[in-house]
């Protein structure tokens, strides 16, 4: 029987399928059917404090609307206030105490004190990891991309020092080169990192002409950046490595880990397929490796990575100019009508 288990930042987990950050958690009875599927581990809901910032304000704003209706009025509501991470924490906490594999903190701030400040909260709560969400849109033309790399290095370095648990990062590909940003992180203590975030993008109605966010969940072909730069990164860093976006099957996981992941992250394809993917994914992976003759996934792990490699132009530019030259090729599979 192939033996599935895999390290993830110093965490043994039993298979390398994390189910990452969703909505799914928020439900107690979905936390413990997704440990029944199989999964490995599970990461939490992000805590975003943008969000906990508007609510307070919306908060602020509802209850004193009504205070000039009396000149003796300061406040009809004087001892409500907004409770912050608090509810967030404490469904965190249940969580953790409601499964027996890892769980994984999920955390994206505003400012460099508030990530310390969160993350500290987040570790009492008992979770086995955090993993920092670096997802922030540039508003300011003057600002360099040195700048925003610096904040996020200050960020790392004051939550590693501070923290006991391991900590990772969920880093967008939109970076000018994301390998370097690794490795300076990596060289900043961080214990694993995640590829690639998927952001939710805008769009607009043509119609009403307004702006609308729609939710577009991943779909296969997206798997192609992750299993680049993984391919890349296997062998050249210590820290973990776990892929994300795009993961759908079995199969799916099994090309990952043959460029050098140390587990995957899902979601849309539990929110298409249910939470009995999970076992369908890992029943897929074991007939694979009985059917490869491989004992365990170290057998294999990073075997087509380009540290691995005799081609050394396997996840370069190379590899996309032959595409082109072979574009003719494009006609066999889409014929013209």
């Amino acid at each position: 029987m192939a033996n599935l288990t895999t390290n993830y930042m110093g965490l043994n987990l039993k298979n390398p399928i994390i189910v990452g950050a969703s909505n799914f958690v928020k439900d107690l009875d979905n936390v413990k059917k997704i440990e029944d599927a199989g999964a490995g581990a599970i990461v939490y809901k992000t805590l975003f404090e943008e969000q906990i910032e508007l609510e307070r304000l919306q908060l602020s704003e509802e209850l004193n609307q009504y205070n000039e209706r009396h000149a003796e009025m300061i406040s009809l509501f004087p001892d409500i206030e907004h409770a912050g991470p608090t509810e967030h924490l404490m469904h965190l906490r249940k969580t953790v105490e409601a499964v027996t594999i890892p769980v994984i903190a999920s955390l994206n701030c505003t400012f460099e004190e508030t990530w310390l400040e969160y993350a500290k909260a987040i570790e009492q709560t008992g979770v086995n990891a955090i993993e920092l969400n670096f997802y922030s849109i540039p508003g300011d033309f003057k600002k360099e991309e040195k700048a925003i790399i610096n904040e996020q290095l200050d960020v790392v370095n004051h939550v590693k020092k501070n923290l006991r648990i391991p900590v990772s990062v969920k880093l967008s590909p939109f970076y000018t080169n994301v390998l370097n940003v690794i490795q300076m992180m990596y060289f900043e203590g961080v214990d694993g990192f995640v590829l690639f975030n998927r952001l939710f993008q805008p769009d607009i109605d043509i119609e009403k002409e307004v702006h609308h966010f729609p939710y577009h969940l991943s779909n296969p072909d997206d798997l192609g950046l992750p299993l680049r730069y993984i391919g890349l990164l296997h062998g050249e860093i210590r820290g973990s490595i776990c892929a994300n976006t795009g993961i759908f099957t079995g199969a799916d996981v099994i090309k990952m880990l043959l460029a050098g992941t140390d587990c995957v992250q899902v979601v849309s394809t539990l929110y298409k397929h249910g939470f009995g993917q999970i076992g369908k994914m890992l029943n897929e992976i074991t007939e694979w490796m009985d059917h490869k003759k491989y004992d365990s996934i170290d057998n294999f792990r990073g075997k087509l990575s380009r540290k691995n490699m005799k081609d050394p132009f396997v996840f370069k530019r190379a590899q996309y100019v032959d595409i082109l030259m072979k574009s003719e090729e494009i006609f066999i599979h889409y014929p013209q009508r």
